[in-house]
C-alpha cells in the first residue's frame, strides 16, 4: 500500500503555497484599510471594475453565500462606490455595477498592492508565464466548470 505521506518537494510547495496566501490576505486587508473598506468590501469592488455582475454571481465567484453579498453591496452602495441596475439581457436580474468613483477606488486598491507586484518583478517574463500557467493547471477543475 502506498504511502500517504507526501514527498518533501510537495509539503515544501504546500507550505510555501500558504505563506503567500497568508500574505497576500495580511497585504490585502491593509490596503483595503487605507481606503476605508473590509477585505470582502474590496474583493467585491475589485471583481466590479472588471465587469458587473449579478449579487449571485459575485457569491459564486468568492465562494459565499449570496445574502452575504446584499449586505455589502448595500454598504457599498451607501458610500457611492457601486451601483444597482437591471441586466439588458434580463430586466428581472439587477446587476451590481461600479459608479465612477468606485473604478477610482478599485484602481487605487490595486495600485497600492505591492506584495506580488515586487517579487513577480525579479521574475523574467517568461518565468512569470511559466508560474502563471502552472498555477492556472493547479486550479484546473477537472470536470470544466
Amino acid at each position: 500500500m502506498p504511502s500517504r505521506r507526501a514527498d518533501p518537494v510537495t509539503l515544501e510547495v504546500v507550505e510555501l503555497i500558504g505563506d503567500v496566501v497568508s500574505r497576500y490576505h495580511e497585504e490585502y486587508e491593509h490596503a483595503a484599510a487605507r481606503h476605508q473598506l473590509t477585505g470582502a468590501q474590496a474583493r467585491v469592488l475589485g471583481l466590479l471594475s472588471l465587469e458587473p455582475l449579478p449579487m449571485r454571481r459575485i457569491a459564486q465567484k468568492l465562494k459565499c453565500e449570496p445574502s452575504n453579498i446584499t449586505g455589502i453591496i448595500d454598504r457599498l452602495e451607501t458610500r457611492g462606490l457601486v451601483e444597482r441596475r437591471p441586466d439588458p439581457a434580463d430586466r428581472r436580474v439587477k446587476l451590481a455595477a461600479p459608479t465612477e468613483e468606485g473604478l477610482q477606488t478599485a484602481d487605487r486598491l490595486r495600485e497600492s498592492l505591492d506584495f506580488a507586484r515586487e517579487p513577480l518583478a525579479g521574475l523574467s517574463t517568461a518565468e512569470r508565464a511559466v508560474l502563471r500557467d502552472l498555477l492556472r493547471r493547479m486550479l484546473a477543475d477537472p470536470a470544466g466548470r
